[in-house]
């Protein structure tokens, strides 16, 4: 008989590695987005609404998935976490853009190294961008939260 390592009871560190996060959840169902056209006001807790997303729509859709509820309007989704340094972004969180002194106009979830997904504009699809290194993003950048419950 060939010996087996086995953990002992009540060792669950490999279980808790494996433990998927909220915002990787959030993250990979705004991944499977990709290629859905861009509507304004498009999106909700259930999917695309009016055949495509927005960007508050898209990230409303994304955490709901790992359920967390999150308002249709960037500035509102603005004040929905905890504020988030850019050296401690992590996969999921929101990222923010634009708005000058008022509330950011557009938002994306972070991938990771420095890479969002999001709902650009009208005539464009749901689709990835490094805004850490584009002159435009960093230029516009506001912030991010993390959503909690």
């Amino acid at each position: 008989m060939v010996p087996t390592s086995r953990r002992p009871a009540g060792d669950r560190s490999a279980s808790r590695s494996r433990q998927v996060t909220a915002g990787a959840i959030a993250a990979r169902a705004a991944v499977k987005k990709i290629g859905t056209p861009y509507v304004w006001g498009g999106g909700s807790r259930n999917g695309a609404t009016k055949g495509g997303f927005d960007c508050s729509g898209l990230a409303l859709y994304a955490w709901s998935r790992a359920g967390v509820s999150l308002p249709h309007y960037t500035g509102s989704q603005f004040t929905r976490g905890s504020k988030i340094p850019f050296s401690r972004l992590k996969e999921g969180d929101l990222v923010f853009f634009g708005g000058g002194a008022g509330d950011p106009t557009h938002v994306g979830i972070y991938l990771k190294k420095g890479v969002m997904v999001h709902a650009p504009k009208s005539g464009d699809v749901v689709r990835t961008v490094d805004f850490a290194h584009s002159a435009y993003y960093r230029a516009r950048y506001r912030g991010a939260i993390r959503p909690g419950k």
